[in-house]
């Protein structure tokens, strides 16, 4: 996917790639959304309180971007072309930070969205879109993130 590293990369060959990964998560993971939360039609953004029952958008979208965050730091490593770093300890790391990354900025973004818009309902295919938004932004950040990391710091 990415050329071996040399010092005149030209990063918006690999933001296509990266935008192209982003979509591609988007509709698969939307997908998969759409058949996970079937049946749980409207659903709540999120909800006043840390501890609940409810499936919520934002509920949903934490693990599907650490999850992503994580397994997507390891395969854009693997995509890279040497030379490029060890992935131990430098991008075993990548994969621990990427992942922590996703969870704080989804997490704060949920409690900021309930205490100033408070908990709004919406249809499954609006939650399918947002989850799906979720997915892409994960991914493209994160592939772009890695793959530049690798080529930079290639030996």
């Amino acid at each position: 996917m990415a050329a071996p590293a040399d010092k005149t990369t030209d990063w918006s060959v690999i933001l296509k790639g990266a935008l192209l990964s982003g979509v591609m998560n988007a509709v698969i993971n939307g997908t998969i959304q759409w058949y996970l939360l079937s049946g749980h039609d409207p659903l709540p953004l999120t909800v006043d309180g840390i501890t609940n029952d409810d499936t919520t958008v934002f509920g949903a979208a934490v693990p599907l971007a650490v999850s992503l965050a994580m397994i997507l730091t390891a395969v854009a490593y693997s995509t890279v072309k040497p030379p490029k770093p060890n992935f131990y300890p430098t991008f075993l790391w990548m994969v621990v930070k990427h992942g922590f990354l996703a969870l704080g900025e989804l997490v704060t973004f949920a409690v900021l969205w309930q205490r100033m818009l408070g908990t709004i309902t919406v249809p499954l295919s609006v939650a399918v879109i947002i989850l799906g938004l979720v997915a892409g932004v994960a991914a493209t950040i994160v592939n772009f993130m890695t793959v530049r990391a690798a080529l930079v710091q290639a030996p």
